[in-house]
């Protein structure tokens, strides 16, 4: 029996958030020991597995040399058995899906850690799920799962080791910091995990430097505002600099090219100059500054040029080994093997209430005015408020789509009225149907949100529903996640049910809005159907 129990045993990281800021603060804490404890000759018996019975299996899909070599020593010095794939190597190229593949290497193992890196978003959250359902069949220990970067969307065990490094270098206080972010914050998934992980401090003032074509993603600058972040944007370094109001802590990335459309690259020279440092620079910049990069540097452009490697400026080599140290960390957090001193708030347990169908007073016989168009119902099933004050030609397409996704071929009527607002409603009438499975009625939520459903019997309604937009959508063929590069986008072939998650109710400013469960990529409600 394994004495590795902590708290987080068997915990996915596959977001920053996926550890509470009191978590992330632990996780801190515990990689700073370890590195004192390794720098100065000290123990550091507390961080050793010594168990070949632990497996930590680096799947990377996607060419890396940095971040897979920092997690193969860590799991080297932990004392883990480690089974290293890689893109140009391993099995994975061969059409079997990532599910069936892991799932295999988890029967070689007694307690198992996958870190992954991948093209595809939202792979880690996947196999949580998919992987904990079957170790729960099995009766076994779930597996951990650490995202070690995947697509665009996040690079959460790099975004520790840069909070890491930037809590170092402010003498461990995270009351507040100043940072500015340049370079390529459209593709950089390092930026975009700084939206949640800067969160750790407890102010925060954000400095977007970088053209537009090159700009931060509207979803990841909103939700820096929704962190309570001040943001300010610069189209260059130039403006940047002139502004007077400059960062003592710079956050530099390079210029994904690889990853760029042909219409951006021709682009790139201009784009370069842009968010390249100058030595004309450096009498612009406050005392005690401090430059960052995730690495690698492009050796023919960089961005922070090679002039200012042997500079106090120069942050990003110590930076780069703040990678072992947290990722030592993180495993051994993972495995069980730390934790047990762990004080603080947890992370929250995920939970949804099925909130989103109420059973309201009947109010006795049906309405007459249905009778303009549509005949009144002796026995049967009306819905009505469908899309009310919408326009008449979205409240048609509601319709449509009711219709088929429930299969309502039968006998019955619809259409488009006046509602008591002076706007539009639709309204279907169902008189051949007598009964509503509670299926459906959550399916008619979601294509539906804000009708109402009626249960007629000798004119009467005895029942009446009242359904609401509910806080997630799932399990039906009609939905899909428009990100092509989402582990559960239909074209990828590996059988990961779409599932939305509801961010913003209907009354919201810009109307309601679902992400993704995987990719986290924002969908409006209405995007989120294939009809």
């Amino acid at each position: 029996m394994s004495s590795r129990n902590g708290p987080f045993k068997g915990r996915t990281v596959a977001v920053v958030n996926d550890l509470s800021l009191d978590e992330q603060r632990y996780l801190y804490r515990k990689a700073g020991e370890l590195k004192r404890a390794v720098l100065s000759g000290g123990d550091a018996a507390e961080f050793k597995i010594d168990d070949n019975d632990y497996s930590v299996y680096l799947i990377f899909m996607e060419d890396s040399t940095r971040t897979r070599e920092s997690f193969r020593n860590a799991a080297k010095f932990l004392g883990a058995r480690t089974n290293v794939f890689d893109a140009a190597t391993s099995s994975f190229n061969k059409n079997e899906s990532i599910t069936d593949a892991v799932k295999m290497l988890y029967g070689y193992s007694d307690e198992s850690c996958f870190v992954i890196r991948s093209k595809l978003e939202g792979v880690c959250r996947a196999l949580e799920g998919s992987l904990g359902r079957y170790a729960d069949s099995c009766g076994r220990a779930r597996p951990a799962f650490i995202n070690a970067g995947d697509g665009k969307h996040e690079h959460p065990t790099q975004e520790f080791l840069d909070e890491f490094s930037f809590l170092e270098q402010l003498g461990q206080r995270d009351e507040r910091i100043h940072i500015a972010l340049t370079g390529d914050l459209y593709h950089g998934r390092t930026a975009h995990s700084k939206a949640d992980g800067l969160r750790v401090f407890r102010e925060v003032t954000v400095d977007l430097v970088a053209p537009e074509l090159l700009g931060l993603p509207p979803q990841y600058a909103q939700r820096m505002r929704d962190n309570g972040f001040e943001v300010r944007a610069y189209e260059s370094l130039d403006e940047y600099l002139a502004s007077g109001k400059v960062a003592p802590i710079w956050y530099f990335t390079r210029l994904q090219l690889e990853r760029m459309g042909e219409s951006v690259l021709e682009k790139a020279p201009l784009l370069r100059k842009a968010v390249t440092f100058r030595k004309d620079m450096l009498g612009l910049l406050p005392e005690g500054a401090r430059f960052y990069h995730p690495l690698p540097r492009d050796r023919l452009a960089p961005t922070n040029p090679t002039f200012l490697d042997e500079l106090p400026l120069n942050g990003w080599d110590g930076q780069s080994a703040n990678g072992y140290w947290t990722r030592i960390a993180l495993i051994a957090m993972a495995s069980g093997l730390i934790g047990s001193d762990f004080q603080g708030e947890p992370r929250a347990e995920e939970s949804f209430e099925d909130d989103f169908v109420h059973e309201a007073a009947t109010a006795g016989r049906v309405k007459q005015e249905y009778k303009v168009g549509i005949k009144p119902v002796e026995e049967g099933i009306v819905i009505d408020h469908i899309s009310s004050g919408e326009s008449i030609e979205a409240i048609w397409g509601h319709l449509d789509a009711i219709r088929r996704m429930l299969k309502l071929d039968v006998r019955g009527g619809h259409g488009v009225f006046h509602n008591n607002k002076g706007s539009y409603k639709g309204i279907i009438s169902l008189p051949d149907v007598t009964s509503f499975g509670g299926r459906d009625l959550k399916k008619l939520a979601a294509i539906a949100p804000g009708c109402t459903l009626n249960l007629v019997h000798e004119h009467r309604v005895v029942k009446k529903y009242r359904l609401s937009m509910p806080p997630r959508i799932y399990g039906f063929d009609e939905i899909s996640c428009k990100n092509e590069n989402c582990i559960s986008a239909p074209k990828n072939l590996e059988g990961v049910m779409t599932e939305f998650l509801r961010e913003s109710e209907a009354g919201s400013p810009g109307g309601a809005k679902f992400i993704c469960r995987y990719c986290e990529r924002e969908h409006a409600f209405k995007d989120i159907w294939d009809l």
